[in-house]
């Protein structure tokens, strides 16, 4: 998907999760289940090399679960003039949702790879999928959402 939007003078958003080794810019809310505490192996954090190195393409750091709470990202779409975005990413019930319901709410055509997503809860990624992401987008796969994208950028 990368390839196929930079070869169109698409822009690509790379978002990384990132908090201090101190956990003191998680998070604060109370919950059941927290965050705080939990310790990363060196580079956890860092973005893989077959996806960076690219100019134009824009990285984000989020603190929070989605992408557009919180970072500069709303303002790097507004001005590029983006109104569609394609999210995909790791933790589907989790900071793609999150960043699914607050592109939504924002105004922002949102579609979803399903296969470019993956969570660590095989019923929370299927609840996602089937229940929530219907009604804050267009969903389909990576081969489908090519297809789209050959057809209306040429």
């Amino acid at each position: 998907l990368a390839d196929a939007f930079r070869a169109r003078d698409l822009p690509v958003v790379l978002v990384r999760v990132s908090f201090a080794a101190d956990g003191a810019d998680a998070v604060p809310g109370r919950t059941e289940r927290q965050a705080r505490g939990l310790s990363f192996p060196e580079g956890w954090d860092v973005i893989v090399d077959e996806l960076t190195g690219h100019a134009g393409d824009v990285l984000v750091t989020k603190h929070n679960w989605s992408a557009l709470f919180g970072t500069d990202l709303e303002v790097q779409l507004r001005r590029r003039g983006v109104t569609q975005i394609v999210l995909t990413g790791i933790a589907t019930s989790i900071g793609v949702e999150s960043t699914a319901r607050d592109a939504y709410a924002a105004g922002y055509h949102v579609t979803l790879a399903t296969d470019a997503m993956a969570d660590a809860d095989a019923d929370a990624h299927t609840n996602s999928v089937e229940r929530i992401f219907p009604r804050l987008g267009e969903s389909g796969t990576t081969a489908e959402i090519l297809e789209l994208l050959a057809k209306t950028h040429a």
